[in-house]
């Protein structure tokens, strides 16, 4: 399955298994219809997202299923593609319950960005880093997302991450408050779930704190125009 879903308790893993989790319309999609059914369908008060993959969290836009849609200006598909993006992230950004993300492995431009969606953060301390790459690849950022950075990233810091594309390690994020922590592998899951389950009797009015703390984000995804996209190219 490429989303799996496993009740411990009140929290709810997921368990995200299409290859290395790139995004494209179809993961969007399958991860939205999981959300969902862990709301209206489960007695959930925490979410758990980890990877399955052994060295990466999620490697970011599906960039070989993108750019031939791209290339043959399919702005129908291209435009579903940005707004099923902008309904995950404002669905995790408002989730009613604590979220927690397990960066299994590395986390790469989208990928990074879908995890400053979440609550809290725990990475592998041996091979993880985020890494926001879009100053290379010629991306733009979609609408909230630089709001979503900015909440959990420090200025100075993303500025660096942004401007640069320099890949930050375990250790440096844990160093600069992006992370709630730095794991080895081998523990990385049991400290997840300890902390997931600390939270289980948190969930009365999470849901109007969340909502309150994350209105920028939430403001930023409903107004902000997203960019054209035409002839194999972005436009903002």
């Amino acid at each position: 399955m490429p989303i799996e879903i496993k009740m411990e308790g009140q929290v709810a893993v997921v368990t995200l298994n299409e290859g290395e989790n790139r995004l494209n319309l179809d993961f969007l999609n399958k991860f939205i219809d999981a959300l969902d059914h862990i709301e209206k369908q489960t007695d959930a008060n925490v979410l758990v997202v980890r990877g399955a993959h052994e060295k990466i969290f999620s490697n970011g836009i599906d960039l070989e299923w993108l750019m031939p849609i791209m290339q043959k200006n399919d702005a129908a598909t291209a435009k579903k593609f940005i707004e099923t993006m902008m309904v995950l992230f404002r669905k995790i950004t408002l989730y009613p319950m604590p979220t927690i993300v397990a960066m299994t492995g590395h986390a790469f431009a989208g990928g990074a960005i879908m995890c400053c969606y979440f609550d809290f953060r725990f990475m592998r301390s041996d091979r993880g880093f985020m890494c926001f790459p879009e100053v290379d690849l010629g991306i733009p950022f979609l609408p909230g997302m630089m709001a979503a950075m900015k909440k959990a990233i420090p200025r100075y810091k993303l500025d660096e991450m942004v401007l640069t594309g320099k890949r930050v390690a375990a250790q440096e994020c844990e160093e600069h408050h992006i992370i709630t922590k730095a794991c080895h592998i081998d523990q990385l899951m049991d400290e997840v779930m300890n902390f997931a389950k600390q939270q289980t009797k948190r969930r009365a009015v999470v849901d109007l704190i969340k909502a309150e703390m994350n209105k920028e984000i939430v403001y930023a995804i409903d107004h902000e125009d997203p960019p054209i996209i035409a002839s194999g190219r972005f436009y903002v």
